[in-house]
């Protein structure tokens, strides 16, 4: 969804654009139904193969509302079977387009016609919100003043249907010039553009603190952005920057009503936008976008700068010089422009405070939490004078936090392992919200599962991410846990193993995934509190929620070593029964609880479970063997899976499985791996990368780490898809086949994490 932020830099006049796209607010030239009613003609019978054209008869369709599909999902006029043929008709009396835009809504496959004219088409394929498509001057060119006909066709492969679009033209700012990029530094915490915009040269920097050595630092909800301007000509140049931040940041649908305001000076001037009606938490999901709170724009240097609220016309025609619109318009942006001076080969430089303040994160079984820095901080403002006063004390311990982790993922991995920990960092940092239950000062550090369900505190989301917490702070390790642990000892949920999840996010009241999944979240929370003891150093943790996991472990006890046909982390996968690997982990959960009642003094139990894990380990040898690798289930020979899992007998130094296991495994995954890495098993070539950087952790040396590590750099990349690093991809083109901007990927330091726990 379009949340806008845009940077233009003048230099002696001319306006150069280097970040975000110049264009007026979008001319609404034929609504979708989310923003006007309308009916229109619509059969659910395959007309004449002439159905698109113009002058097509369709008087003997059905007229009906749109959107049309299924009345679970909203539609207006149900669609009961395989295909839909949509035709609306509409006038327009002026061709002055710039960008033409197809707004469109559909599940699942569908092509659009314009006056006959194929305008867009996609299979297999489906969203479910609105999305852009630009339309080619070619189709365009076919509208005409008048009467003009836009004609869908969509066919429902399976579940829910929908059918819906309308035309939008978007002007873009021809008076501005596209900025030159010359590079791009990512590092764990920041991103670094250059750019040349003349004769000038523009860093650009992206700066989120989320140190997960510092809470304080990282709960604060700000970033900042940072300019560096030098000439690169030897010659003086006259300067002016434009940023702006749009008010849909803060919206959750285009139709949300903002309310902008500029406060005093103060010290620090502020520009804010939030919506008017405020629904606090009222709203679960995963497609949502928050529309309470309140979003907040600064400038940390006040000479020659000027904070505006404007409309993009209003704000473009101001900084590009250009006359003035004739009628005012309600303002859509946060406007900061700084004049920078006369510039030669002094840098000059600008920093910028973009924050959120979300006044309440979360809903913990009915009991609503504000964010972690309202603990020692009530107001924004109080928080980002703490941040604009701190801000070099934080950036350099930043710039020492980002080179430690670079360097110590490079020592144990390699330098392509190293910079996917750093793409990783900030991804599977920020999914997530971290709060403090005041009354029993509890932290909970919940997680949210992105381009999926949006599950709240899903354990099989915590179980991958969890090597990163681990790593660098045990304190968010258990945070993760908490919930689920207050979730079974409440007495709230009451079945033997643990709950999927806490709720939709942001509403953490009790599980709302339809299916359980027992083995997996049982060996998770065990193996994770094991974790958690082995990192303190302490059996503290283990033995406040010894009820609840003795609970679990009798649990896998019984059904752990042969999995029934159910559900694992990987659901999209669908119900295997027999499962090894999921054996795999119940075995390893059985032995790390014996561990835990070792290290507590209890030798009868750890006695029992720890030759329990050995027996089992034993039996899988036998029954998993398929010659030269172990098999995807007990029950299917030929077959083959990663056995990630497997990685936690090695961490926590179980002994289970001799590592002639791991070798095994290791060479046959080298054998098996494709152009962008190895599959999760033989049943799809698709596969999970953070899996794979679990595998490949499995192995004796570091050139066989790396052999498998290097294709999951090549996706990243070399993907097609230009989307926050996805999880769930096809090995063999590098195409994403699903989920994107998880908190997964914090299972790529596992590696680091290995080293940690070896010293």
């Amino acid at each position: 969804k379009s949340h806008s932020l845009l940077g233009m830099l003048r230099v002696d006049g001319k306006v150069y654009n280097f970040m975000g796209i110049p264009e007026y607010i979008p001319v609404i030239l034929l609504p979708n139904a989310a923003k006007a009613p309308y009916s229109c003609q619509y059969t659910e019978i395959a007309p004449d193969k002439t159905w698109m054209k113009e002058n097509f008869n369709d008087s003997k369709w059905m007229n009906g509302a749109a959107p049309f599909g299924s009345k679970s999902i909203g539609a207006k006029t149900e669609w009961k079977g395989r295909e839909i043929w949509v035709r609306r008709t509409f006038e327009l009396t002026n061709l002055n387009i710039d960008q033409l835009v197809l707004e469109l809504l559909h599940d699942d496959d569908v092509e659009v016609y314009l006056n006959g004219e194929l305008a867009f088409q996609c299979a297999p394929c489906y969203n479910d919100s609105y999305e852009n498509k630009k339309i080619a001057a070619v189709v365009k060119s076919k509208l005409r003043q008048g009467i003009n006909t836009l004609a869908m066709h969509c066919t429902n492969t399976a579940g829910p249907g929908m059918l819906d679009a309308g035309l939008v033209s978007i002007a873009a700012l021809k008076e501005v010039t596209p900025a030159i990029q010359k590079s791009v530094n990512l590092t764990a915490t920041q991103t670094t553009y250059e750019f040349t915009c003349g004769g000038i040269d523009l860093t650009l920097n992206f700066f989120s603190p989320l140190l997960l050595t510092n809470l304080e630092i990282l709960g604060r909800p700000i970033s900042y952005i940072s300019t560096k301007t030098v000439a690169n000509d030897g010659q003086t140049h006259d300067v002016q920057l434009f940023l702006s931040a749009a008010g849909e940041i803060a919206a959750n649908t285009p139709q949300d009503v903002m309310e902008y305001s500029k406060t005093p000076d103060g010290g620090l001037p502020l520009l804010k936008v939030g919506t008017r009606a405020q629904p606090v938490l009222q709203k679960s999901g995963d497609d949502l976008r928050i529309d309470w709170g309140y979003l907040y724009f600064a400038p940390m240097q006040l000479n020659n700068t000027v904070l505006e609220l404007a409309s993009r016309a209003d704000a473009f025609a101001r900084f590009l010089q250009l006359p003035k619109p004739a009628n005012p318009i309600s303002p859509e942006l946060l406007c900061i422009e700084s004049g920078l001076g006369k510039i030669s080969t002094t840098p000059v430089e600008r920093q910028f405070l973009l924050s959120y303040d979300e006044r309440l994160a979360i809903q913990f079984f009915g009991q609503p939490l504000p964010p972690w820095w309202r603990q020692n901080t009530q107001e924004m403002r109080q928080l980002l004078i703490k941040a604009y006063q701190e801000y070099p004390v934080i950036k350099a311990r930043a710039n020492r936090f980002d080179e430690e982790i670079f360097e110590t993922a490079k020592s144990c991995g390699g330098v392509h392992y190293a910079e996917l920990c750093a793409m990783a960092y900030r991804q599977a940092v920020a999914a997530h919200e971290l709060v403090r239950d005041f009354k029993s000062g509890e932290v909970f550090f919940f997680s949210k599962e992105n381009f999926s369900n949006g599950s709240i505190g899903t354990v099989d989301v915590t179980y991958p991410s969890a090597p990163l917490f681990l790593a660098y702070n045990t304190g968010l390790m258990k945070g993760l846990l908490n919930g689920i642990f207050y979730y079974t000892e409440s007495g709230k949920w009451t079945k033997p193993f643990p709950a999927h999840d806490l709720g939709t996010y942001p509403q953490a009241n009790g599980q709302t995934y339809p299916e359980d999944m027992p083995v997996e979240e049982a060996g998770n929370m065990i193996i994770l509190t094991a974790a958690v003891g082995r990192a303190e150093g302490s059996s503290v943790y283990a033995r406040q929620h010894w009820k609840a996991l003795t609970q679990w472990v009798k649990y896998l006890e019984q059904e752990g070593f042969d999995p029934a046909d159910q559900l694992c982390t990987d659901d999209f996968a669908g119900h295997l029964a027999h499962n090894t690997n999921l054996s795999l982990k119940a075995i390893i959960a059985i032995a790390a609880y014996g561990r835990m009642a070792e290290k507590m003094g209890d030798a009868p139990t750890a006695l029992k479970y720890s030759s329990m894990a050995k027996d089992f380990a034993k039996k899988w040898l036998e029954m998993a063997d398929d010659g030269d690798h172990f098999s995807l289930t007990f029950d299917k020979k030929g077959t083959w899976s990663q056995k990630y899992n497997l990685v936690w007998d090695k961490l926590l130094d179980l002994k289970l499985f001799p590592t002639s296991v791991y070798d095994r495994e290791i060479a046959y995954y080298l054998r098996n791996q494709k152009p962008f890495g190895l599959p999760l098993d033989s049943r799809k070539t698709y596969t999970k990368n953070d899996r794979i950087i679990w595998s490949a952790t499995l192995a004796s040396n570091p050139e066989d780490f790396v052999k498998l590590v290097d294709p999951v750099y090549k996706f990243a990349t070399e993907t097609p898809d230009h989307v926050p690093l996805s999880d769930w991809y096809e090995t063999t083109n590098g195409k994403k086949t699903g989920f994107q901007a998880r908190s997964v990927v914090g299972g790529f330091f596992i590696k680091i994490l290995e080293q940690k726990w070896r010293k």
